[in-house]
């Protein structure tokens, strides 16, 4: 099938791509890398009048650090963040999940941005940003507002992104000392997709306890999640078989588990178990290595 017709309009700063947005917001869709919105657009589940690629505009293609955090512009593709050096080093969470997303041909064109804009429950990133309590940019003519990832995704395919706005960067902190973190996940065969996916962070304090735990979890509920049952059972605790074990069982406690014919409610709900405890395990002795 084939898309419906549209004007395609090529902006040349993220100025013009808001403004034209702002005028146009109810018509329009957001171009970036595509792998999202064109099946989208050839089933037609979306037909918009005005389809603004913003995919040119190298202002969005940076990662930049400072001293205490790391700035990732919303076109970075997934393969610029699988293979960068410095994220490796400063933040390998989100090297490690993005070599995880789809495939190489998906790698290759999709964009943090775009992914994230998408909303998928199933998708990876989701569950990296929230563990790593990232910082959202969102551009429109009136400036830029800052939401946080726990706050972003609200709803099936929705986020907190107003129809005027452009997702422009992502804002993170550097790992600190002691920390170590884990994506792991039950691919979808056919698509890639997450059944389940959990990012892991942890940080142990001086004596070996955890000071402080993370956990992300996608694939498992209509919206991607903070497991907070998860993070608060592990505070203060030694990260031990035991303790791990019994955090790991609260991985979907208050969640309404997709069911579908890739996995059932109450499978979903046991993945999420045994995908937590994994995580967890590789969190915490890379932190031990730290």
């Amino acid at each position: 099938m084939f898309p419906a017709n549209f004007d395609y309009v090529c902006p040349g700063s993220i100025t013009e791509a808001a403004q034209f947005l702002n005028e146009h917001s109810a018509h329009a869709k957001i171009l970036a890398g595509g792998q999202s919105l064109i099946p989208i657009l050839k089933l037609r589940l979306a037909a918009p009048q005005f389809l603004i690629d913003i995919g040119r505009l190298s202002e969005l293609r940076r990662i930049e650090q400072s001293n205490a955090s790391l700035r990732i512009g919303s076109l970075v593709r997934h393969v610029d963040i699988e293979g960068s050096e410095m994220l490796a080093g400063a933040c390998p969470l989100l090297p490690e999940t993005a070599a995880e997303i789809g495939d190489v041909q998906i790698r290759n064109r999709g964009t943090v941005g775009g992914s994230l804009a998408h909303g998928d429950p199933a998708a990876d990133l989701p569950a990296a940003v929230l563990a790593l309590e990232a910082q959202l940019a969102a551009t429109s003519v009136g400036g830029q507002r800052t939401i946080a990832a726990d706050q972003f995704f609200t709803g099936f395919m929705t986020t907190a992104l107003r129809p005027n706005e452009i997702l422009t960067s992502i804002q993170i902190a550097r790992q600190t000392a002691r920390t170590g973190s884990a994506y792991v996940k039950m691919h979808q065969q056919a698509s890639g997709f997450a059944i389940v996916g959990v990012a892991a962070i942890i940080t142990l304090n001086g004596a070996g306890k955890v000071e402080k735990a993370r956990l992300g979890i996608t694939g498992v509920g209509p919206v991607p999640y903070r497991a907070r049952a998860v993070e608060d059972s592990l505070a203060g605790r030694p990260p031990n078989a035991t303790e791990i074990s019994n955090a790991a069982s609260k991985a979907a406690h208050g969640i309404d588990t997709l069911s579908d014919l890739h996995a059932s409610s109450e499978y979903r709900r046991e993945l999420a178990a045994v995908f937590t405890r994994r995580a967890l395990e590789k969190a915490v002795q890379r932190a031990r290595k730290q």
